[in-house]
């Protein structure tokens, strides 16, 4: 038998889930107040607890609650019986706190270079010729061994490339100088919303998101992004798909395991396919439908399942639906198409049940131990044991200190990469110019006597008897000498 953990339940049956089945994905939809961010964190803690890392994104701050137990009362032993579990104890997870902008947690650090210029063409939204530029930036930076590694090396690249753009169109197509400003602007704006902060080394090792504690249970990696989402949602969703893209790439192929290597949790997920282009959106859907085999199980929680695009929402396995609203037709129209993507079940109304949920309930559909999706059922879910609610500052910033990772990231190393080495470049330049000068205005000068020699003095006093009748007649002389006349 496999491992499982209960979801939720109600008087007549509970729905238990299968960590086998963890890595086909799922998601977490519904209306504000109606228990997504309670659910997340149930399912967080026990993938914790069965020895599974957890990554999340934090969008309102009050995930950190997992890292403290929680506390029995009235309403939560209320919800365990009419569930019927019996196995409820109130702990904390084992929990690493990280930030963007090293407030809230360990700094979080990525490179120009990994982010790549699909990426970063997205984040800086760049429109077709200045996407082609920038991916001609980083073939010039490549083939000329340049690293480029925070904003300044990436400025200090384009700066270059405008300087000697005649020279490159030839074997690099042809590079507009409005264009280079352009994109040079959006660095400008981007530096402002953060983005200093996250390009700089060390950056990330994602062996650091994948680690358990002394007892074998998953480190649950908490990302406070409530700042970072209100500053530049689209840095946010860069990171998580770069995140994805990084884990793709780096982790190894394992088959059917028995439970996931890590599971990774997108709050607001409709930020990651926002007026993004579809070569973006083609390759987000890409690594999703592939990850499963490295053993990443990724779940996506916004207000509806309709902001995933449908090729995704084909691939998730496990849904878990709140409440939603119909006030407008299109409203009822979503809350009709959305209960269309459950399995039937013939006791249960799905597109009625949707708009009658209370806080805390939700509409379930698991995979079975053959990969099947179950019909869908009504349930509350369980109540966590952790802390509902945020931790205090004096909480939190206990944990970061005791935490294993400290000091692996928080300064900032400063290699040398494309701004350095441009920057030598400019300085030899210019020393060799100054050289050039100094040699040119030191060079010995020829020395000229200041005596006439006769012919000068001859030569200038038939120039001064030009205007004469007697200077005509001799230069008459003198040329009818020369035509030999």
């Amino acid at each position: 038998m496999g491992i499982n953990f209960l979801i939720g339940g109600n008087e007549k049956t509970q729905v238990n889930f299968s960590a086998k089945t963890a890595n086909r994905h799922g998601m977490i939809a519904g209306a504000t107040g109606t228990g997504k961010t309670v659910t997340l964190q149930i399912l967080a803690e026990n993938f914790s607890k069965i020895g599974v890392p957890v990554f999340l994104a934090d969008v309102k701050g009050d995930l950190s609650g997992l890292a403290s137990a929680g506390a029995m009362n009235d309403k939560i032993q209320s919800r365990l019986d009419t569930i019927k579990m019996d196995n409820y104890s109130n702990h904390a997870s084992p929990t690493l706190f990280w930030d963007l902008f090293a407030k809230q947690g360990h700094p979080v650090h990525t490179t120009i270079s990994e982010m790549g210029p699909l990426l970063l063409s997205n984040l800086l939204e760049l429109n077709e010729v200045q996407t082609g530029i920038l991916y001609s930036a980083f073939a010039i930076a490549d083939d000329n061994g340049m690293l480029l590694l925070d904003l300044k090396d990436l400025r200090s690249m384009l700066s270059w490339v405008g300087k000697n753009a005649k020279t490159l169109s030839t074997e690099y197509g042809n590079i507009s100088g409005s264009s280079l400003g352009a994109i040079q602007r959006r660095l400008l704006v981007l530096e402002q919303q953060g983005g200093e902060m996250l390009f700089a080394e060390p950056a990330l090792k994602l062996n650091d998101l994948m680690i358990t504690d002394f007892s074998g249970q998953g480190v649950i990696s908490i990302m406070d992004v409530t700042e970072l989402i209100t500053q530049s949602p689209r840095v946010y969703a860069s990171f998580l798909i770069w995140l994805l893209a990084e884990l793709y790439e780096q982790l190894p192929e394992v088959g059917d395991a028995e439970k996931p290597k890590l599971v990774l949790f997108f709050d607001e997920a409709h930020l990651l396919f926002d007026r993004a282009p579809r070569s973006l959106v083609d390759k987000i859907e890409q690594v999703v439908r592939l990850i499963r085999s490295k053993g990443v199980g990724i779940y996506f929680i916004s207000q509806s399942p309709l902001d995933i695009p449908e090729d995704i929402m084909g691939q998730l396995g496990t849904k878990i639906q709140h409440a939603l609203r119909a006030f407008t037709p299109k409203d009822k129209k979503t809350v009709k198409m959305v209960a269309e993507t459950f399995r039937e079940n013939p006791e249960l109304d799905t597109k009625t049940a949707i708009t009658e949920l209370s806080t805390g309930e939700a509409l379930v559909s698991v995979l079975d131990d053959k990969g099947a999706p179950t019909p869908v059922e009504r349930v509350l879910i369980c109540p966590p044991a952790s802390r509902i609610g945020p931790l205090n500052d004096s909480e939190r910033q206990d944990i970061i200190q005791r935490s294993p990772i400290k000091g692996r990231y928080e300064e900032v190393i400063d290699r040398e990469s494309a701004y350095e080495i441009l920057k030598q470049r400019a300085e030899q330049e210019r020393l060799s110019a100054e050289k050039a000068e100094q040699e040119k205005q030191s060079a010995p000068k020829k020395r000229t006597s200041n005596r006439q020699s006769y012919a000068e003095s001859i030569t200038k006093s038939v120039l001064r008897s030009v205007g004469s009748s007697l200077g005509r007649q001799i230069v008459r002389g003198i040329m009818k000498t020369f035509l030999g006349k």
